[in-house]
């Protein structure tokens, strides 16, 4: 009776689980498709960023099946889908990165902050809003820019307890940027 009781119990409480493959393949699903992600990357701002795009929203539409199917589980699972999100294309998505990312957190991942800050940073950058903790750079005109942020908000205190280099590093990261990346858009 004992043994019943517990397989009823199981099924009651693992279905999505189970819809989903189970919780291994899901995370070897998940890891997958940051790996995919990030070496999508690897190339930097001379990649096939047409590929890489249409790529990126393949995976983001993957994520949200399985998030449709309540199949996320562990740290992991959220660490992983916040970096697919918040690669997409529009604020919703960095938004719902940034809600991955805390989810994540709170599963356990404490280096899930620095993607926390990031989302966040896409996100208030999407609306034309100043980032908060300076994790976005870009290029214009040649020239490397975290622009606008607003760096007054968040002291450095803060920025190194959420794994977010401070100020003094945030400008040497956009001056090797530049010095990497401009003489090839020059």
């Amino acid at each position: 009776m004992r043994c019943l009781l517990s397989v009823v119990l199981y099924a009651v409480l693992m279905p999505s689980a189970w819809a989903a493959g189970g919780p291994e393949p899901v995370q070897a699903e998940m890891r997958g498709l940051f790996d995919a992600d990030q070496k999508a990357r690897e190339q930097g701002f001379a990649g096939d960023w047409d590929r890489i795009e249409a790529e990126d929203a393949q995976r983001r539409a993957r994520v949200a099946e399985l998030i449709a199917a309540d199949a996320l589980r562990s740290g992991d699972d959220f660490y992983h889908a916040a970096y697919i999100y918040q690669h997409g294309d529009r604020p919703a998505d960095y938004l719902k990165a940034h809600a991955l990312a805390m989810a994540a957190i709170a599963r356990g991942r404490s280096d899930a902050t620095w993607i926390a800050a990031a989302t966040l940073d896409r996100y208030l950058k999407a609306i034309g809003q100043s980032q908060i903790f300076g994790t976005q750079f870009s290029m214009r005109d040649g020239k490397a820019t975290q622009e606008p942020y607003d760096r007054a908000l968040i002291p450095d205190a803060l920025r190194g307890v959420i794994g977010v280099p401070p100020l003094r590093e945030q400008e040497e990261e956009r001056a090797r940027l530049e010095r990497k990346v401009a003489p090839g858009l020059r």
